[in-house]
Formats: structure tokens, sequence, C-alpha cells
């Protein structure tokens, strides 16, 4: 009796803590949302002001002062803040408008899964806020700094709220490029997977992967590259994005006696199946599709539950020529995506060695500089 009382007692506590979390999050959501719509009335003043009034840089100094002394307890009404307010009014002059078209949409997604019969001809449109409310001011500041594209701007706003990205996270996705690399793979899903499944993997996917956390030799093999990621671990599950688990590296598949190594599997809890990926060193050619292919088929029969879907091959190569790599998928039933790679290359031991040292250089440049002022008095002297 005690045992059903205290599980009892349990539940109900897992309960509350939920919706205390839930309660919580919704209050700060909500300060956030209060905090930029008041930073983006003070832009938009300031915005007005300047156009038309003719507001220079002076002006914003004295209107900070002003503020500060009106609101002594307030953080953010510096000048600096005060210009990013300016700016974030200007780069979403829809701001304090809710969003239609984005709940439309959002409905008309979720109407696509229903059944034909239940679901409503004319679902009921929900606005939604402006995207930069979801997220915190600090992070807007550094859109503001590094995008200037309303497209590339909402496109980060959105994978910032979806993934979590810290302030330092976002900057690196940015200066990565993220925005031109996202399901940019060269893929067979739309043959391959169900609609909803083959949208999901394509944006999953990026080309290039970029790996500048690595510093490897020109001369690296797969190996290399391979044992560089898994010490690198953290920062290589950041660029694949999120959703992804590590399974293993040199995945042991035993099939009629004989041993086959996967380079590096994942399991993706987005997708809800593994991910394979192989690592080449060269450019594509069209026999890797056949061995990744092969791998895909072991897996699903060796180590993919029924519970999860079929698994997904990805193909790390260089340069891969795109006409290429679409013929070579042709009759491919495996889904699979063949994608570039970039990581940082350092200098060899030997070809260090031929360099010259900073010692060196200066003291060329010396010399050289010692043989000019000769030259110069040469000439000075013929003149005379």
């Amino acid at each position: 009796m005690e045992t059903k009382r205290t599980k009892n007692y349990s539940l109900i506590l897992k309960g509350l803590k939920e919706k205390i979390k839930q309660a919580r999050l919704k209050a700060s959501l909500t300060v956030n949302t209060q905090l930029l719509e008041m930073y983006w009335e003070i832009g938009k003043t300031i915005n007005y002001q300047e156009k038309s009034k003719g507001w220079g840089a002076r002006i914003v100094e004295i209107l900070a002062r002003d503020l500060k002394v009106a609101f002594p307890d307030m953080q953010g009404l510096s000048s600096r803040n005060l210009r990013y307010m300016r700016d974030f009014a200007k780069a979403y002059p829809d701001f304090l408008i809710l969003q239609p078209l984005a709940a439309k949409l959002v409905s008309e997604r979720k109407t696509r899964f229903q059944n034909k019969k239940t679901a409503s001809k004319n679902p009921q449109i929900k606005c939604l806020p402006h995207p930069a409310s979801l997220i915190p001011w600090t992070h807007n500041q550094v859109i503001l700094d590094k995008v200037k594209k309303e497209s590339e701007r909402l496109f980060y706003l959105q994978k910032t709220r979806e993934n979590g990205w810290s302030k330092t996270v976002l900057a690196l996705q940015i200066e990565s490029n993220l925005f031109r690399r996202q399901g940019k793979a060269i893929t067979n899903f739309k043959n391959t997977l169900p609609e909803s499944d083959s949208d999901l993997a394509n944006e999953t996917l990026k080309n290039p992967f970029v790996f500048d956390f690595l510093s490897l030799g020109p001369e690296s093999r797969e190996r290399d590259i391979e044992n560089a990621l898994i010490q690198h671990m953290k920062k290589f599950l950041l660029e694949l994005g999120r959703g992804f688990a590590y399974v293993g590296n040199q995945f042991n598949l035993n099939l009629e006696g004989n041993d086959f190594f996967l380079d590096l599997l994942f399991f993706n809890y987005n997708l809800n199946c593994f991910v394979i990926f192989e690592l080449k060193v060269d450019v594509f050619k069209p026999e890797y599709v056949g061995k990744l292919n092969f791998a895909i088929n072991v897996v699903n029969d060796k180590v993919k539950t029924e519970y999860q879907k079929p698994t997904l091959g990805v193909l790390l190569c260089k340069t891969p020529n795109k006409t290429v790599v679409q013929f070579a998928l042709q009759g491919i039933t495996s889904p699979i995506g063949v994608a570039d790679y970039e990581y940082k290359k350092v200098l060899t031991k030997e070809f260090k060695a031929e360099m010259p040292t900073v010692q060196e250089l200066e003291g060329e440049l010396e010399r050289e500089y010692k043989d000019f002022k000769k030259m110069q008095l040469k000439a000075t002297m013929k003149r005379k």
C-alpha cells in the first residue's frame, strides 16, 4: 500500500515539476518578448528622428545619458545598445506585427498528416510572434552584426531557437556559412524515402561539412581524419547538428564469418535511424556508393530494430561532381548522401624546414634596405 502511495506521489511530483518548468519557460519567454518589444519601440523612435529630424550620433549619446538618469537601475541603456535597438527596428520593421502566414503554414503541415475525413477544411489561423522575439537580445546582436540579408537572418533566428545555440555557437555557425551549406548534399532521398522523411534527412546534411577544429597535414589518410574527429567528438557532433548520438568508429559487422568495419556509426533521434559516415580523402568514385550500400544493407539486417527507420549512408569525399554522383546513385534503393568536407591544413615538417624563419626574413629585409640606401646615396653624389 505504501509503495503504491509512494509511486503515486512520485508521479504527482514529476507532473508538478514539469508544469513548473513549463511555466518558468513561458515566463522567461514573455519577459524576453516584452524587453525586445521595448527595444524595438526605442529603436523605431530613434530611426524616425534620424530620418525626419536629422538626429546624429551626438543626440544618441545624450539620449543614453538622460535615460540612465531616469532609470538608474536599468541595464541596457548605453549609447551602443541604443544603436543596436535602432538597427533592430530597421532589420525587422514588422516586429510587432504577428505572423499569421507562419501559423498558416504550420496548420497546413499538420493537416497533411490528419485523416481527410477529420481534417478541417478551414483550419483556424493563429498568429505567432516574430522569431526574433524568441531568442535572447545578445543572440539578436550577433545576428545584426554578422548577417545582412533578411532571409539569412530569419534562418539563423529559427536555427538558434530550434537548437538552443549559445551566443558563441551561433557566431561559429554564421562564420561557417551554415545558411549556404544546409541541405546542399547530393542525395537520392527523394527516391528512397517518404516525403516527410526525405525533407528532414536532406536538411540534416550539409555540403561541405566544416571541420575547422581539425589541423591535419595534406597527406592525411582516412584513418587520420577519423581519429581526429573522434578526439574532437563534441565539436564533431556540433557540426553534424541536433539529434546525432555517437555509436562507434570502426564498427564491426560480421557476416558469414567475414568482418567488415564502418568508419563512423551514429544514431539520429530526429530521424529515428542509424547513420553511417564513410570518409574518403580523394575525389568521389562510383564504386564508393556500392560499398556504402552494402554497409547500409548489413546494418539494416544485423543492427536496426523493427521500430527504427531504414539506415542512412553519408559519403564524405573531396569535391564530388554532382552529375557523376547522380548517375552513381541511380537504381540504388538505400538512402545515400554525398558531401564534401573541409579542415585546416598544416604544413609538414619537411616543408616547414625549407621555409625561412622570421629572423631570416628580417635579416634579408634589413640587407635589402641597406643596399637601397647605398644606391640612393650614390645617385645623390652623382647629381652633385
